[in-house]
């Protein structure tokens, strides 16, 4: 079985940006890739004029929470580094039984790499303290042009994702008959924080060895 990989763009956010930038791109790319059983929900993003859509699923809702949740924890133990949070899409299969014991193997079949840069909060150098008003300003000045950019890169990643979604299809496995839910199996997997993008690289290829040996399509 081939796994398709989308690197996605990497995004430069500061902390407060992390939760409703990850809900946009996740919650896009599950959308894309729902099964039809889906109710969409427009949501507008509280931080950036973007609207994205949702599959109107509770569990999925939830799942991608959780997982933001758990990203931010482990953001908060590497600031300022650059840190990656992957969306797999995969099938089920059976594998040969031994000494009596079924074991259900994974298929990876498609996988979205999210990449953040998050910011460090900038502090007011002490040289400025008493320059409180200009420095405000300049903070504010700062913020927009930052804001803007981000709005920008993220435009940008949802037109990628939305590209990748349409003209890669071949690979996607048949619609099960009795599925239940609004989207393939998937999961959601936060790569250790680093300066590349090694680790994320070396978790695929221990999958693979696990898995069949998938090959990965850029």
């Amino acid at each position: 079985m081939n796994c398709e990989v989308c690197e996605l763009k990497e995004v430069e956010v500061e902390h407060y940006e992390i939760r409703e930038v990850l809900r946009c791109i996740l919650h896009t790319i599950l959308f894309h890739r729902a099964l039809g059983l889906v109710r969409p929900k427009d949501v507008d993003c509280e931080l950036f004029e973007i609207t994205y859509v949702q599959c109107g699923d509770p569990e999925i809702e939830k799942k991608i929470e959780d997982k933001i949740d758990e990203f931010i924890n482990k953001v908060d133990k590497h600031p300022n580094r650059r840190s990656q949070i992957c969306l797999s899409f995969y099938d089920t299969k059976n594998k040969q039984p031994s000494w009596f014991i079924s074991k259900v193997e994974r298929l990876y079949w498609e996988t979205w790499c999210i990449n953040l840069h998050v910011l460090n909060p900038k502090s007011l150098p002490k040289s400025h303290q008493n320059k409180v008003i200009d420095a405000g300003a300049c903070a504010f000045e700062e913020t927009e042009s930052h804001r803007a950019a981000l709005e920008s890169s993220l435009r940008e990643v949802l037109f990628q994702i939305i590209k990748f979604a349409n003209e890669k299809k071949d690979h996607l496995p048949p619609i099960p008959s009795n599925k239940e839910g609004a989207s393939f199996p998937y999961e959601i997997t936060i790569v250790s924080s680093s300066e590349s993008s090694f680790g994320w690289h070396a978790d695929v290829f221990k999958r693979m060895l696990q898995t069949g040996h998938p090959t990965m399509i850029g």
